[in-house]
C-alpha cells in the first residue's frame, strides 16, 4: 500500500514538473506556440503535452491564441503574478527601509519585464536633495543600474538579444563588447552601476535577485551625482549586505 502511494506521489510531482516546464516555454513567446513545438522544447511526447495543456486550459493557465498561433499563457497566470508581485513588494519593503536608514538615500525595487525595468516600490531618502521615480514607470535595461544588474543574471545570448533590441528600438549605436565586459564585472562584484548614463546628474548602484517564481528583480540606490563619490562606499556596503540577506531568503 505504501509503495503504491509513493509511486502515486512521484507521478504527481512529475506531472507538476512537466506542467511548469511547459509554462516556462510559453513564457518566452507572445504569439502562441503549437503542441508540436512545445513538445520539442520540453522533450516530451506530443500526446503528453496535449494532456497536460488540456488540464492547464481548464484552469485558464493557458489559452488558445486568438490569431491561431497555438497556445499561450492564460489570464489566471496574470492574477497569480499580481498576487506574487504584491508579496514581493511587502517582503522587500523592510529591506528598502533599512537601506534608506543606512545610507540616507532613496531606495527602489523594480522587476524586469520584457523590454524594461518596471518600478514596484520606493522609499524616499532623508536628504534635502533626493531622486524620485514613479511606481509603474518603465526604465531601460542598458543604461540603468537595476537593468544592467538583471542583464548580468541572464545567459549571454538572452542578454545580447535584449540589448540589441533596446538599441535598435531607440536608435542607439554603442559598443556591445564594452557592455558585455561591464556585465562580467557586475557578475564578479555583485553590483551594477549607472554613472550619469540614464539621467544627467543622477548615478545609481544596484543588485539583482530571482524571486520564488523565477522573475528577476533589482534593488537600487539612486543618488544625485554631486554626492555620489562621497556616498559610494557606504551604499556599496549596504547593498551587499542586503543582497546577502535577500539571497538567503530565496535560495
Amino acid at each position: 500500500m505504501i509503495e503504491k502511494e509513493d509511486k502515486k506521489d512521484k507521478s504527481g510531482i512529475q506531472v507538476i514538473s512537466r506542467a511548469v516546464a511547459i509554462l516556462r516555454v510559453l513564457k518566452e513567446t507572445q504569439s502562441g506556440m503549437s503542441l508540436g513545438k512545445i513538445a520539442e522544447q520540453v522533450s516530451l511526447p506530443r500526446s503528453t503535452v496535449q494532456r497536460i495543456t488540456s488540464a492547464l486550459a481548464e484552469e485558464k493557465l493557458v489559452i488558445t491564441d486568438a490569431n491561431g498561433g497555438g497556445l499561450r499563457l492564460g489570464p489566471e497566470l496574470s492574477a497569480l503574478a499580481g498576487a506574487a508581485q504584491y508579496n514581493i513588494v511587502e517582503h522587500c519593503r523592510l529591506l528598502l527601509t533599512e537601506l534608506t536608514q543606512k545610507t540616507g538615500e532613496t531606495t527602489d525595487l523594480a522587476v524586469m519585464r520584457g523590454i524594461g525595468m518596471v518600478f514596484l516600490d520606493q522609499v524616499p531618502g532623508t536628504h534635502r536633495l533626493t531622486t524620485v521615480s514613479q511606481v509603474g514607470e518603465v526604465f531601460p535595461l542598458t543604461t540603468t543600474a537595476n537593468g544592467k544588474a538583471c542583464l548580468a543574471h541572464l545567459p549571454e545570448d538572452e542578454a545580447i538579444k535584449l540589448i540589441t533590441n533596446e538599441w535598435t528600438r531607440n536608435g542607439i549605436q554603442s559598443d556591445l563588447a564594452v557592455l558585455m565586459d561591464e556585465l562580467e564585472e557586475v557578475r564578479a562584484k555583485g553590483l551594477a552601476y549607472d554613472l550619469d548614463e540614464h539621467s544627467r546628474g543622477v548615478s545609481a548602484i544596484g543588485f539583482a535577485f530571482t524571486d520564488w517564481s523565477g522573475e528577476l528583480h533589482a534593488i537600487s540606490v539612486p543618488v544625485p551625482s554631486s554626492r555620489f563619490a562621497k556616498q559610494q562606499s557606504v551604499i556599496e556596503k549596504a547593498l551587499l549586505e542586503t543582497s546577502a540577506n535577500i539571497q538567503s531568503t530565496f535560495d
